[in-house]
């Protein structure tokens, strides 16, 4: 865990496994247990007791005596609340130019293209059943200086064929293009996480480490969702910038966000 944070080692370890759970890691097999834990995050058990107790305080988990702790889904929920996804809109003419930009000055490494059954959040997120087939890959991009992002996506299977050879070569959106999906826009949210120790690896980083977090969902010209994408990326190579004007009467005046550039180094 990184110790120049001013939190417990035990709060830092719950909201690594706050952010898992909201991205259905532990969907199939249960949280792991506790020695388990221990080991991954290189503390005692106890602090790792700590932590489960403050899942199973906001309804995010329940542990069964002999069965293990397993995640509690919002329908199951009687206390806690799961975030949704922002409806802030990014203009997707900006964030192709980016993401274009990225992959010319970026190497990328894919660590996982297969079809799994969309978790609660996925579902959710894609408008499907749960458990539907989409296409995951999980991919890192780096620059000269090193390891930049680790980022997760999920395309539902109907949209189109996705394998591991393309994503070596071309970014995920000019895929789906070329498979003539009418992109038409995009919600992005820009939040904050903590590097769980499979992150951390990849981006070269400590364990609990602060990361930028971006959720981006995009639609196509129909409103239906074609991707969900799930960003980490390192703050010290990563710059996300916008530039904000005053609109309105003199009265009600508002600030408004034009996307200028996803900047790394």
């Amino acid at each position: 865990m990184d110790t120049s944070l001013p939190l417990p080692k035990y709060h830092q370890i719950y909201l690594v496994l706050r952010e898992q759970l909201q991205e259905g890691r532990f969907d199939r097999d249960g949280v792991p247990g506790e020695h388990v834990l221990a080991d991954q995050f290189s503390v005692a058990r106890i602090t790792i007791r700590k932590a489960m107790e403050m899942l199973v305080a906001d309804g995010l988990v329940v542990r069964r005596p002999g069965l293990g702790t397993w995640p509690l889904h919002a329908g199951q929920r009687t206390g806690g609340k799961t975030p949704g996804i922002s409806r802030e809109k990014a203009h997707l003419t900006g964030l192709l130019e980016n993401i274009v930009n990225m992959g010319l000055r970026t190497s990328v490494s894919v660590l996982e293209s297969s079809v799994v059954g969309a978790s609660d959040a996925v579902a959710d997120a894609l408008a499907l059943e749960l458990g539907a087939p989409v296409y995951k890959s999980v991919r890192v991009r780096s620059t000269q200086a090193g390891p930049l992002s680790y980022i997760t996506t999920h395309v539902p299977q109907g949209i189109t064929e996705i394998n591991r050879e393309e994503l070596e070569r071309k970014p995920l959106l000019m895929l789906l293009e070329e498979a003539g999906v009418e992109l038409g826009g995009a919600t992005q949210t820009i939040s904050a996480r903590l590097a769980d120790a499979v992150v951390a690896r990849h981006l070269d980083i400590a364990v609990g480490s602060a990361l930028l977090a971006v959720t981006r969902l995009v639609r196509d010209v129909s409103e239906r969702p074609v991707q969900l994408l799930q960003g980490l990326y390192r703050p010290d190579r990563y710059q996300y910038q916008l530039q904000l004007s005053r609109v309105g009467n003199i009265d009600a005046k508002v600030w408004v966000s034009e996307e200028l550039s996803a900047q790394f180094h």
